[in-house]
């Protein structure tokens, strides 16, 4: 995803005067605290739950594109989600 997240944030940032994006914060935005929902179905099913709990939701938005990222990629990211990220989470919830 970094590629395709910096390519995103560069030229957004470009047009809102923001410096540039590092694989750095990437990595914190990407990570257990960040507010990114990057990894494998268990590892997003895994922040998606406890984000949930923590907060109380009830339901929860996801949007799945990025950037630069390649239709087909994107459409096996929602694949993934309708198939292995949302029963995962439904589980988790239980």
């Amino acid at each position: 995803m970094w590629p395709h997240y910096a390519a995103m944030q560069e030229r957004i940032g470009r047009e809102r005067g923001w410096g540039p994006v590092s694989r750095e914060q990437f990595e914190h935005d990407a990570g257990p605290d960040g507010a990114l929902f990057v990894g494998s179905p268990e590892t997003v099913a895994t922040k998606i739950a406890s984000v949930a709990k923590g907060l109380g939701l009830s339901r929860f938005d996801l949007k799945y594109s990025i950037g630069t990222l390649a239709h087909e990629k994107l459409m096996t990211s929602i694949e993934l989600y309708g198939t292995q990220v949302a029963p995962l989470v439904r589980e988790q919830l239980a």
